[in-house]
């Protein structure tokens, strides 16, 4: 796991199975994107069996069976998807293609878990409505920026425990190392990566829906701009939006690609929780000038004033949560209409971005 480089940064918990070997199988197609194994770790330490991998590129097949020597090297995507033995389909396909190859895995009446940002259209988000409703699978989402940060869970447990009240407003800071020499070639093409409140985007409008408990929200305005890189010209390296839920909460976000290489780690990300009877602060990977550790939860309320860390305290419960939903057919790791709204409006955002001209 890289700290530096935040496109491979996978994060590793505690196992904590909530099933037996080989009793929830699933397969990785699709390695463009290094979150990948941090969906796949994820999913092996909540106790699934992974069985096959596929890509067209046997480089990034000998490295992932570098890192999971247990998996099987399927010869197509056909060949996955027409094993009935798997019920879920992990991917981490380049952004535009992510719909595609959900579309194909439910077709083929598997689970689809997808990297971020799930769409890059509003019409490939409708087709996916539509096959979720036609064939009663899942288009499960891995916003890691919440589900794979320790700080950002408990975040959620003090707040469904009424710890600051009701939420009112959140900020979201959500910085990156560019690395722009180890980015594919794609990353720099805006119909591929759709932009960049589509793209790390929407992470931040995920954590403003869920921390405000919203079921709905509009966009008030959004910007990008591409501020210091006029060798990409498709790049945005910079974006914000403001956000009104259906709770009358506000929500505020960041995000950018300048994260300075004097940083211990790929970005210093921030959420800022402000609640009718206090406020949380999460410094989600570094604790900057102090600690390399991250997931430091600051809480104050009428209780006084709190420091959390969290590291290795509260683990990741999103997978084990998502392997029962698919074996059970519920819906408590995420509802399918939160994940779909999420991407809807980090849609709506980038479309409706004013773009800053330098």
């Amino acid at each position: 796991m890289s700290k530096a480089d935040g496109m491979n940064y996978a994060p590793q918990g505690k196992p904590n199975p909530v099933c037996g070997p080989g009793e929830f199988l699933f397969a990785a197609i699709g390695l463009d994107h290094g979150h990948i194994y941090g969906m796949c770790n994820g999913l092996i330490e909540a106790g699934a069996t992974i069985k096959w991998v596929y890509d067209p590129d046997p480089k990034k097949v000998a490295v992932f069976k570098e890192r999971y020597p247990e998996v099987m090297i399927a010869e197509s995507e056909d060949q996955v998807l027409q094993d009935s033995d798997v019920k879920l389909v992990a991917g981490a396909k380049i952004t535009s293609e992510r719909a595609g190859l959900g579309l194909r895995a439910m077709a083929h009446d598997k689970d689809y878990f997808t990297d971020k940002a799930p769409f890059t259209t509003l019409e490939q988000l409708e087709s996916a409505r539509e096959m979720v409703q036609k064939t009663g699978r899942k288009y499960a989402v891995y916003y890691s920026e919440r589900l794979h940060v320790e700080s950002a869970v408990y975040a959620g447990q003090l707040i469904a425990d009424g710890a600051i009240g009701r939420v009112i407003q959140v900020m979201g800071m959500g910085p990156h190392r560019l690395n722009a020499p180890t980015r594919p070639d794609w990353f720099f093409i805006h119909e591929k990566y759709g932009g960049i409140l589509c793209d790390i985007g929407s992470h931040q409008i995920e954590q403003i829906l869920y921390y405000t408990g919203a079921t709905g929200a509009r966009v008030t305005q959004s910007q990008v701009a591409n501020h210091a890189h006029p060798q990409y010209p498709e790049l945005e390296d910079f974006g914000d939006a403001t956000l009104v839920t259906n709770t009358g909460a506000s929500g505020y976000f960041r995000v950018d690609w300048f994260t300075p290489d004097g940083l211990r780690t790929w970005g210093d990300g921030r959420t800022f929780i402000l609640g009718t009877k206090g406020y949380i602060e999460l410094r989600k990977y570094i604790d900057v000038a102090r600690s390399p550790e991250g997931n430091q939860l600051f809480l104050v309320n009428q209780e006084g004033e709190f420091h959390i860390p969290v590291s290795g305290k509260v683990g990741y419960p999103y997978f084990g949560a998502l392997i029962l939903d698919c074996m059970n057919r519920t819906e408590n790791a995420m509802t399918q209409e939160h994940a779909f709204l999420a991407a809807e409006l980090c849609l709506i955002a980038q479309r409706e971005a004013r773009r800053v001209r330098v």
